[in-house]
């Protein structure tokens, strides 16, 4: 990817940075892990045998809830649904976050497929604990 002129941060200090981002133990997720423990819910981890590795796994209940950052997953109609602003770097961020999209949309399909139901929890979301409470409740009885 070449380094877009409106881009403050060297190749290096960029790639450092988005070294950073992680996939697992967000702050979003950890919101929501609390949440549904503190709810008397238990759960696993990122099973691995699952399509998506979904975050948080209640096997007996076959029910899987992701947890979707709004920038890297799509979230429609949220502000935090943007593309970068460099002319130089936009097709690629437009290809790879829409690749993001279309592959959750593949493994949510293949755990129907499965039997299993799933929740997407977005990022935003998780700023509103009693609606989420709610919402998870909901899924999961």
């Amino acid at each position: 990817m070449p380094k877009s002129s409106l881009d403050t941060l060297s190749e290096k200090e960029r790639s450092t940075r988005m070294g950073l981002v992680r996939g697992k133990d967000t702050k979003p997720e950890m919101r929501v892990r609390r949440l549904v423990h503190s709810m008397g819910y238990r759960y696993r981890l990122h099973a691995k045998d699952l399509p998506g590795k979904p975050d948080l796994v209640f096997r007996k209940r076959k029910k899987a809830i992701f947890v979707h950052g709004c920038y890297w997953h799509r979230h429609k109609g949220c502000p935090r649904c943007r593309l970068p602003k460099s002319p130089e770097t936009k097709a690629f961020w437009k290809d790879k976050l829409l690749g993001n999209a279309r592959r959750d949309k593949e493994n949510q399909k293949k755990l129907k497929a499965m039997g299993w139901e799933f929740l997407v929890i977005w990022e935003c979301e998780t700023e509103k604990p009693e609606e989420l409470a709610d919402n998870i409740r909901a899924f999961l009885d």
